[in-house]
């Protein structure tokens, strides 16, 4: 782990490099803003945990190597998740039961930041009068609301979104979240005071840089902050596919409720 430690800080630093870089200029729409419509995805293992991680062994054992989860790098800024040290614990409770805890298994809505990095597609629609993302994934949909729509009424699993423009970067504020869901696979997780600023900003035409500030007191000692690429799909039939996963978990989640047939 040490020496993948080393390779995180080298990547780390790349990183942080790429994203200071402001040399490209996105063409602009009649709106005066970037043109983000298009199907995006992240190319990383963050849904499997945002830290440093090695592959391991699938928890289920019968799926030998496909079901082997892969190994990599911190998509966190400074490497690890700031915990509280009251948090610790359920962190540790949640990677130890990951397998029937995890949102991800019972096809609950994903969350924000997790939605951007599952290994599924998504695609943002955007006009001069609205902003709205879809994802593959569960049918998740988030509309960006792009005049202060006040206090989330309730806690959702999506979260309220505020979108404005900084420059050439969309930042968008999320509030509301439902304090059910994780960061990822491994068990990272937040509470109902959960708060997520992103901000998506055209590195080239076909790359966005994705970074997600995270506050919550009352599991983080500090805000942090993860980065990474999104890349667009180029091929010319990209499009979003079903993946209607309710159907997938009915037997998992209900299957005791079920009739048991007759002798």
């Amino acid at each position: 782990m040490k020496r993948l430690s080393k390779f995180s800080t080298i990547a780390a630093a790349v990183i942080l490099q790429a994203s200071a870089q402001t040399a490209y200029k996105p063409p602009h729409g009649p709106d005066g803003h970037p043109n983000l419509n298009g199907i995006w995805q992240a190319m990383n293992t963050a849904n499997w945990n945002l830290e440093d991680h090695v592959a391991q062994q699938s928890l289920v054992v019968a799926l030998g190597a496909a079901g082997a989860e892969p190994g990599g790098l911190s998509v966190v800024e400074g490497g690890k998740i700031p915990y509280l040290p009251a948090a610790v614990a359920k962190r540790k409770e949640n990677f130890a039961n990951r397998l029937t805890s995890d949102p991800e298994i019972k096809c609950y809505l994903p969350g924000v930041p997790r939605a951007t990095y599952m290994p599924y597609p998504f695609q943002i629609l955007q006009s001069a009068k609205a902003i709205a993302i879809t994802y593959e994934y569960d049918g998740a949909f988030r509309n960006i609301f792009l005049k202060d729509p006040g206090p989330a009424p309730v806690d959702s699993w999506m979260g309220q979104s505020a979108g404005r423009w900084e420059g050439d970067t969309l930042v968008v504020d999320v509030t509301g979240l439902d304090e059910r869901t994780w960061f990822d696979r491994s068990g990272n997780y937040h509470s109902d005071a959960l708060h997520v600023i992103e901000r998506y900003t055209p590195r080239s035409p076909d790359i966005l840089w994705y970074e997600a500030t995270i506050e919550d007191p009352k599991v983080f000692s500090r805000q942090w902050k993860i980065n990474m690429p999104l890349y667009r799909h180029v091929e010319k039939d990209a499009q979003l596919l079903d993946f209607k996963c309710v159907e997938f978990v009915e037997d998992l989640m209900y299957g005791q409720f079920s009739k048991k047939p007759s002798k």
